[in-house]
């Protein structure tokens, strides 16, 4: 259940003092596993008076689950979003809500600075990926820059993202079928890594990840993981063979 802390406000059931005064706000839910980074995010986020429309917290969500109701129920312009969430880690959430609020964007705020999961959260349509330890005007302006419709990252996170982007173009795609989950447990699979160490790696269960294998052996045409890992190393998808 969408749970409220001091400072948070819910349609319906309540105003806080200043809301009338308040109608161009940007509503924001606050998706963190963490009771005191949810408290000390709302505080910071409602203490600004720049004269720039503020950031209103309308709502805290404690799990993935959580965080995909409340952008459906309190409609807000942004969920800031962490990674490691339970019942549904924040990538797989901020897909959802694409899927069931497009018109809500979503800025990660995280700890997590691996390449994988910068891109994994693109991938599932986040528009920012923010490191916790930012400064306060750092948060609010990337908030109101994925409100906006921009894509906004922080400074470490960004040298990230142009790297990659100044890569030379890829190959030609072996296999244009896989999906991007089943292409990144093939890649995981190929580097020699057990189901378990890729749901780990994913934020996937063990049973997902095999079905994922499953689709990928049937796509590639091969009998088992071993054939598969060969293929993705061969299609430069993996490590490169041992000489």
């Amino acid at each position: 259940m969408t749970g409220r802390e001091p400072g948070d406000t819910v349609p319906g059931r309540g105003r806080a003092p200043g809301d009338d005064e308040d109608t161009d706000a940007l509503r924001v839910v606050l998706a963190d596993d963490h009771p005191v980074v949810r408290t000390g995010l709302a505080a910071l986020l409602e203490s600004v008076r720049d004269g720039s429309p503020r950031v209103r917290v309308v709502g805290v969500a404690a799990s993935g689950r959580e965080a995909v109701r409340a952008a459906v129920t309190l409609r807000p312009h942004v969920v800031v979003m962490d990674i490691r969430m339970p019942d549904l880690n924040g990538i797989e959430a901020t897909r959802e809500i694409g899927r069931v609020a497009p018109r809500v964007a979503v800025l990660m705020l995280t700890m997590v600075e691996e390449d994988d999961s910068v891109f994994a959260a693109m991938r599932a349509g986040a528009l920012g990926y923010v490191l916790k330890g930012a400064g306060q005007d750092e948060i609010v302006r990337a908030i109101r820059a994925v409100a906006a419709g921009e894509a906004i990252f922080g400074p470490g996170v960004a040298r990230r993202v142009l790297g990659q982007l100044s890569r030379p173009p890829d190959r030609p795609d072996p296999c244009p079928t896989l999906t991007p989950r089943e292409r990144d447990v093939l890649a995981l699979i190929a580097d020699g890594q057990p189901n378990s160490a890729v749901a780990t790696r994913l934020g996937l269960s063990p049973k997902t990840v095999s079905n994922h294998m499953s689709a990928v052996l049937a796509k590639l045409g091969v009998a088992d993981r071993a054939e598969a890992a060969a293929w993705a190393r061969e299609a430069g998808l993996g490590p490169a063979p041992e000489p």
